[in-house]
C-alpha cells in the first residue's frame, strides 16, 4: 500500500536512494534481502539497518513484523519519487523549463542517432495524444 503523497515527500540522501532502488526492485524483503542486492563488497549490516530505520522514520518505507524480524516494503512509488526528483531538477537547474532541460539533455548526453530517433518518436506520440 502506497501512502506517501509526492508533495509531502522529503529529500533522500544518496544512501537512502540506493536502499530505495533495491527495495523497489525486490518490492518487499527482509534486511538481508536488501543487503544481498548490493554488489561486493557489501556495506555492513549495521550500516544498512541504520539507513532503513531512517527511511521508516521518514515514512518512505513500512514494515510487517514476523517474530523478531521485519519485512520492509516501499510506501513511496518509484514513479512518483522519480517525477518529483525530475521536477525539482528541472526547477533548480533549468529555470523550471522542461524545454531547457530537453535541450541540455539532447546536446550534452552524447546520444546516438538511433536514441535521438527513439526520443523523437516518443515526443511525436505525446504530441498526437495531446492533439486528440
Amino acid at each position: 500500500m502506497f501512502v506517501a503523497n509526492i508533495w509531502e515527500m522529503i529529500e533522500l540522501t544518496k544512501a537512502e536512494e540506493q536502499v530505495m532502488q533495491y527495495l523497489w526492485n525486490i518490492e518487499k524483503g527482509f534486511l538481508k534481502d536488501i543487503i544481498e542486492q548490493y554488489p561486493e563488497p557489501r556495506p555492513a549490516y549495521t550500516t544498512i539497518s541504520t539507513v532503513v530505520r531512517v527511511l521508516v522514520k521518514k515514512k518512505a518505507i513500512g514494515f510487517n513484523t514476523y517474530g523478531k524480524v521485519n519485512e520492509y516494503f516501499p510506501l513511496v512509488k518509484k514513479s512518483e519519487y522519480t517525477k518529483r526528483y525530475m521536477s525539482t531538477l528541472v526547477q533548480n537547474f533549468f529555470n523550471n523549463s522542461p524545454k531547457q532541460f530537453a535541450s541540455f539533455f539532447t546536446k550534452e548526453s552524447e546520444l546516438s542517432v538511433s536514441e535521438l530517433e527513439e526520443l523523437k518518436s516518443l515526443i511525436d506520440q505525446q504530441i498526437s495524444k495531446k492533439q486528440e
